[in-house]
């Protein structure tokens, strides 16, 4: 049984992922903090149904506390560690920017110096677009020039991606850095669309849409993402010595056993269809706000999953349609609608 770390557990994509692994038999530990940056009460909620689970324990601390995180790694002794916890949001980054290098910077060098020092046979991290920044090369690839980004949160992502390959490099650690599109789903974060939206459409408030609407997405249904995630912890990255061929369009390090993988759709939605399908299947019509482009903002994401499929296989790939129509059956359920 593999045993796996994972930091962000009580989050909504380490949530996922923490239940996808406990139901294939894998032992699993959370770490989390547990924060109030949205609703405890979901976050909560989600812990109590992986406790439910006789292979979950879990750590209540921040990241940024090596002492307590060292502790539970070491009690642990993973085999792999995937790390999803930071601080989330790309608008808040620009409230409390420090906050976002306590968490994402600090916190993921804590991380590597745990994975380093247990010696785990791979280290998954989570990245996100945001690092792509001003690139307008569309569909985004992972040998694409990434060095622009437009927010602290994006910034922060990129450096922990840059100490990533650092630490494979001088450690021999197999690094894998997911590079996240525009994630949603059941269980999702407030303040994300949808669920952002479907809270105020439910209320009758105005919904806010930036860039007068023009803007496009790659929406990836979380269970399609955590799909690539437990498929690439079994994709360790090769050392310089001894590679097989090479993959087309491979990110792999010519120094270093590391690489960089998009998980997304693979393909761009319009943000005014997405709010559509979501008015349809909320039997509401949304009071529509339109506002210029907020800073640090980009009118479009869009992934290319070819380096992804290349590695594992033919992915998945809910339609936004199904994809919210499984949300708000959800939404109605959690709320008791």
């Amino acid at each position: 049984m593999t045993r796996v770390f994972i930091t962000g557990t009580a989050g909504f994509i380490g949530f996922h992922l923490a239940g996808r692994l406990l139901g294939e038999g894998c032992v699993v530990h959370g770490y989390d903090a547990l924060n109030d940056y949205y609703d405890v009460r979901l976050k909560e909620a989600r812990h109590a149904l992986l406790k439910k689970h006789n292979g979950f324990s879990c750590t209540q601390a921040l990241q940024e506390d090596q002492v307590a995180l060292d502790r539970a790694a070491d009690d642990f002794a993973p085999d792999v560690i995937v790390h999803l916890a930071g601080q989330a949001g790309v608008r808040y980054s620009l409230e409390n920017p420090r906050a976002y290098l306590d968490a994402n910077v600090i916190g993921s060098f804590n991380v590597m110096e745990a994975a380093r020092r247990l010696e785990v046979r791979h280290l998954l991290m989570a990245s996100t677009s945001s690092a792509y920044g001003a690139n307008t090369e569309m569909p985004f690839a992972e040998t694409h020039k990434a060095d622009n980004q437009m927010t602290i949160y994006a910034a922060t992502k990129k450096a922990s991606e840059n100490m990533g390959h650092v630490y494979a490099h001088l450690h021999d650690l197999p690094v894998t850095m997911f590079r996240f599109f525009t994630v949603y789903g059941a269980w999702s974060r407030p303040d994300m669309v949808p669920f952002k939206f479907a809270d105020l459409i439910r209320a009758g408030r105005p919904i806010d849409i930036y860039n007068h609407g023009d803007m496009y997405r790659d929406f990836t249904y979380v269970e399609d993402l955590v799909e690539g995630i437990v498929r690439l912890m079994e994709t360790v990255p090769p050392g310089p010595e001894g590679r097989g061929d090479a993959v087309p369009g491979d990110s792999l390090s010519a120094v270093a056993p590391f690489r960089v993988v998009n998980i997304g759709n693979g393909d761009k939605v319009r943000l005014m269809d997405f709010i559509t399908a979501l008015e349809q299947e909320l039997g509401q019509e949304a009071e529509k706000n339109y506002l210029p482009m907020q800073p640090g903002d980009v009118p479009a994401t869009w992934a290319s999953a070819d380096l992804l499929e290349a590695l594992t296989g033919p992915m998945p790939k809910t339609g936004y349609r199904e994809g919210i129509a499984a949300f708000v059956a959800w939404y109605r359920d959690y709320y008791g609608d």
